[in-house]
């Protein structure tokens, strides 16, 4: 172990929070391994927990596999180390996603005061209350995700509708298209009886009879009858979180924008939910962009609200996402 490098215990906790990152349908598709002897951490994606139809590009997975990255900083420097990474770095393997070091400092990072936050965080499928979010509470939010290089875009009632729009086409095209259905049914059906496989039924939430909120249904789930329906807000708080390049590095960037800003609403008191399902499809992707801004391209439709607590969806056994060298 080089002189100075965090002990493997550490550095476990360190995955162990980062694994509690969101994902796309909770596929959870990171690994990690760990070289003592140079206290180098990698990051790669884990090619099982890919997503091939709704997900061919791997943006969705790069991502999740930035929140992990950003919940690692976070956990590092709450603990009095920099993580220094190098994102898709070059002559490596295609599936590396970054390297990762580590150096101590003795003041610590900004986002070290997110770590609380980490174990708190929740996707929320629940309505949420109509009490409207503060400004300075969205000012502080855009400011998270400018810290991380990218843009969040609050959209104005026009912006919401035409949002709303977007979702309603990519659900009417999810339902003609048996593949893609098959391929979500697999992260929220659970595989081979393991309590860790994408979103269990518990976390799905109520069916949606009114409101306007997008809520995603799921394949052999929505039609259940023991599923209670809800009202959801009829003026939801949306944002779509942008960059301004679209490659693989951008991804992972907006990843960990995405991540900060989940985080910071976490401590701020805020429900929040993901919703990429207008995402998925290539020729609506680009009607989520709000041609009004300076975001050229959208990456995740987040909404913030104030809802009930939630419990935490599943996650893999530490031990089998970390491998230690």
């Amino acid at each position: 172990m080089v002189a100075g490098s965090p002990t493997t215990a550490v550095v476990t906790s360190w995955v162990r929070d980062a694994a509690a990152a969101p994902s796309m349908h909770n596929a959870q598709p990171w690994l990690f391994r760990y070289e003592r002897e140079g206290g180098l951490l990698t990051l790669r994606m884990d090619p099982t927990r890919t997503m091939p139809i709704t997900d061919p590009s791997t943006r969705g997975l790069h991502l999740g596999c930035g929140a992990a990255l950003f919940n690692l900083r976070v956990a590092a420097a709450h603990a009095g180390w920099e993580a220094r990474v190098r994102a898709r770095p070059e002559k490596v393997a295609p599936e590396v996603l970054a390297l990762v070091t580590f150096e101590p400092v003795a003041e610590r990072d900004a986002v070290a005061g997110l770590h609380r936050a980490i174990a708190l965080r929740r996707t929320s499928r629940t309505p949420f209350s109509g009490e409207t979010v503060p400004e300075p509470v969205l000012e502080g939010l855009r400011g998270a995700a400018s810290a991380e290089g990218a843009r969040l875009d609050f959209a104005d009632d026009w912006r919401v509708q035409e949002l709303l729009d977007a979702v309603w086409d990519a659900e009417q095209s999810e339902r003609f298209a048996p593949g893609v259905r098959e391929e979500i049914a697999r992260w929220t059906a659970g595989r081979e009886g393991t309590e860790f496989e994408g979103i269990p039924s518990s976390s799905l939430g109520p069916r949606r009879y009114d409101g306007r909120a997008p809520v995603r249904t799921f394949p052999g789930h929505d039609a259940r009858r023991d599923r209670e329906g809800a009202v959801f807000e009829w003026a939801p708080c949306l944002a779509v979180l942008g960059s301004s390049q679209d490659r693989p590095h951008d991804w992972l960037a907006a990843g960990q924008a995405m991540e900060r800003v989940l985080l910071q609403a976490t401590l701020d008191g805020l429900s929040t939910s993901l919703n990429s399902q207008a995402l998925e499809w290539p020729e609506l992707r680009w009607l989520m962009r709000d041609p009004r801004s300076a975001t050229a391209y959208p990456q995740m439709l987040l909404r913030f609200g104030y809802g009930p607590a939630v419990p935490a969806t599943p996650r893999r056994p530490v031990e089998e996402i970390l491998t230690v060298e």
